[in-house]
Formats: structure tokens, sequence, C-alpha cells
């Protein structure tokens, strides 16, 4: 049944998208950039949220979680629709609002988990749970896009939950909120393969804006039906600056890189790099609020960094033969 109705989501019709918009492939446009340049850019995006992880933990303690996912993402679709509009209009049809829509379903489910979790667990612990999607992304791309299995990419997301694991967990119990946020990590899992499998035939920019219009009208229905909205008196200038910081940089910009990065790497590949965030944010709490940098972080950031070498090489340098001597 899943595998029909991709079948039939790709035979909808749409306007031709731009060469240079597509993904990987013979048929990128000459102004496609390479892989590296993606790989980069999804590494900052992981440094972007790594930085944004306290800000959300304060942000939870000030409005409910709903409340503060439809104020992230309302605005972030009409800043992206003032942008994109013209592509919007001329994408409008079935195809892209079924992608789109049912991308910020799954966006609104490992959104939601992953918010209701952290309220009730440490944030060492969401960022090492959320991180497990690296090791289930490259099981839902090979069941959604017959992306090939192997045992280095697996290898590779193996060896960076386990540095995950290192510089993020600071207790081994699990608790309701664990359990929640796992089931978050699964959601993202999934989009980010429906992500890479779309984004490389159909235009990223209005796909990420229908995503965001999904996300940010079920979180608004969730938090009506659902919540309390917090008193106007908690929008201060600060507050509302932190607000406008998560919709604008970490929601609007950040997720819009990650979903054209996603269309032109592997989505293994894509995942690995985004599970970054974890890491950087720990990276940032030693930086910016001087926690000690102890050997057990050090293990953990090795680890992470022979994942990406892993990924990234299969560690053919350690396996080449040497040139026969004249």
């Amino acid at each position: 049944m899943p595998q029909y109705a991709v079948d039939e989501i790709e035979k909808m019709p749409d306007s031709p998208v731009a060469r240079e918009d597509l993904g990987a492939g013979a048929s990128r446009g000459a102004g496609a950039r390479s892989p590296l340049f993606w790989k980069v850019l999804l590494l900052s995006v992981a440094v972007i949220w790594g930085y944004s992880f306290t800000t959300m933990k304060d942000a939870l303690d000030t409005i409910p979680v709903f409340e503060l996912l439809y104020v992230r993402f309302l605005p972030a679709s009409l800043v992206m629709f003032a942008i994109f509009h013209k592509r919007i209009i001329a994408h409008f049809n079935a195809r892209n609002l079924i992608v789109g829509l049912g991308m910020g379903a799954l966006m609104w489910g490992a959104y939601g988990f992953q918010t209701i979790g952290l309220a009730q667990t440490t944030a060492g612990k969401s960022a090492f749970l959320t991180g497990t999607y690296c090791i289930l992304v490259p099981f839902a791309s090979y069941f959604l896009s017959g992306e090939k299995l192997t045992r280095y990419n697996l290898g590779a997301a193996l060896l960076c939950l386990a540095g995950i694991g290192l510089v993020a967990l600071d207790s081994v119990e699990f608790n309701t909120g664990d359990v929640i946020t796992l089931g978050g990590a699964i959601f993202f899992a999934i989009q980010m393969a429906v992500t890479a499998k779309y984004g490389r035939k159909m235009d990223i920019n209005v796909i990420t804006f229908w995503m965001f219009v999904g996300n940010g009208v079920l979180s608004l229905v969730s938090s009506l039906l659902f919540e309390t909205q917090a008193p106007a008196s908690v929008w201060t200038p600060s507050f509302a600056a932190v607000m406008a910081f998560l919709s604008v940089g970490c929601t609007c910009v950040a997720l819009l890189i990650q979903n054209v990065g996603l269309a032109h790497v592997p989505a293994s590949t894509g995942s690995l790099l985004l599970s970054m965030e974890s890491p950087s944010g720990v990276l940032f709490s030693v930086l910016l609020m001087g926690e000690a940098l102890t050997s057990r972080l050090l293990a953990g950031f090795a680890l992470i960094f022979l994942s990406i070498i892993l990924s990234e090489t299969h560690f053919d340098f350690l396996r080449r033969k040497p040139r026969p001597q004249l």
C-alpha cells in the first residue's frame, strides 16, 4: 500500500522544475553546486540547531508546546511565500500539496513528540535520543527510495550514535519523556527520507513552504484544542526576539537549507551530518557557558569525527597498496 501511494504521487502532473533546482544526477544544470557544498551547508544547519537547543528549552518554560510550534512555523511560511510566491503559484497542484503537507504532518509529529519529550527529560538525553534518526534514515530511504544500504553508512551511523551518547547522555535511566522523544526521532527519519526522495524531482522551495504551512496549521489546531494560550504579558521584547530567531533563523533558513541539502546528497549522509546538532550544542556550552571539557566529551567528539571520515572515505586510505618500486 505505501509503495502504491508513492507510485501514484510520482504519476501526478507538475510544472517543469528548473534544472539547477533538481537533485543529484545527469539532469542537473550547470548552476548546480557540488555535493561538498551541500554537505557543508547541512553541517552549518546542525551547528545552528545546536546553538538553539537551550533557547528551545527556555522558550518551553514560557509558552506551551504547540503554541511554540505554530509561532515558529506560521511566520516562517509567510516569509517563504514572500520570497518564493511565483514558484509556489506556478506549482500549485495536487502533487505539491500532497507531498508538502505530508512532510508538514511528519514534521509536526516529529517536533511535537520531541518538544513534549523535552519537557519531561533532560536536554542531553533529548539530544541523544533525537540523534538516533541517523541510524533510522538509511532504512527509511531503503524502503522508500531503494537507496542502497551499505556497511559503511550503517557503521558510520553506529559510531556517530556512540559519540553522541558520550557527549550528550547524562544517564541511562528511561522515563516516559525519553520514549516520547524516541517516537519523534522516527518521525524525523521518515520526513528526511521523504524529503530526499521528492526534493530531487520537485521544487524543494515549494514543498518546503507547504511543509511549514502543514506543520503550522496542525500545531495551531492542536494548541487551540488542548492548550491554554500564554498570556500577552509573556511577549516581552526579549522573548519576541527569541521567537523571531527560532522562526526565521532556525526554521525558515535552517530547514530550507536542510531540505535543499537532502535533495543533493544521499539521505544517510545528510542525516549523519545533521546529527551533529547535539555535539554542537554541548560544544557551545563549553565555549559560552564554561562547561568543563572532559575526557568523555573528547572521546565522544573523536568518535563522531571518525564516523564522518568513515562515511565519506570508507577508510580507503588505510587499504591503499603501496606503489611497486621501480
